[in-house]
């Protein structure tokens, strides 16, 4: 069950969302376009996603403050956000922006294949820390296997230490501990 990647796009304004779908068609990664940042929030609330493309000047919330309430959140505090903005370079923009948990600030007009590459970059990443995640369960589940493996010989070699005949006991205690120490090393 492989799992789509999935850029946010932040923008109040319909135009920009709908460009900036475009620079990203054809990439992996599925958009999810909102027009606020409340819709963001809201968004972020049953989506999980690879990137955040996300404007820094909206009415009523900002992408500034949007940023703040998304790294606040234990669930959303590792997705990188890339913030865009039309205004002239300011140099205090871009700070507030990075000290708001940005990983990168784009000025518009920007090279759409800049900002394809950047996505691409984030959109990999995404999808190796699942793979590692899924790794990470399969070895934790093999891992507790063995021990109940472990387990079962550990009870079943103390149950023949106890039984009378002694050269099935010594024999089936020998073919048990081979497995269990078997079971150890692989």
């Amino acid at each position: 069950m492989t799992q789509t990647a999935k850029a946010l796009l932040v923008d109040d304004r319909r135009e920009n969302l709908m460009a900036l779908e475009a620079i990203l068609q054809g990439l992996p990664v599925q958009s999810v376009a909102v027009e606020s940042g409340e819709a963001a929030l809201k968004q972020l609330l049953v989506d999980d996603f690879a990137v955040i493309l996300l404007d820094a000047q909206m009415p009523d919330m900002d992408g500034f403050e949007t940023a703040t309430h998304i790294k606040r959140r234990e669930r959303t505090r590792h997705v990188p956000i890339i913030f865009l903005t039309a205004a002239d370079r300011d140099a205090q923009l871009a700070l507030r922006g990075y000290a708001a948990g940005a990983v990168d600030y784009l000025t518009k007009p920007f090279d759409p294949w800049v900002l394809r590459a950047k996505v691409t970059v984030f959109v990999d990443l995404w999808v190796k820390t699942r793979q590692l995640a899924a790794q990470s369960d399969l070895v934790r589940e093999r891992d507790l296997q063995w021990r109940h493996l472990t387990d079962a010989v550990d009870e079943a070699t103390a149950l023949l230490r106890a039984d009378d005949d002694p050269s099935t006991r010594d024999r089936a205690v020998e073919l048990l501990e081979q497995a269990r120490w078997g079971s150890k090393t692989r």
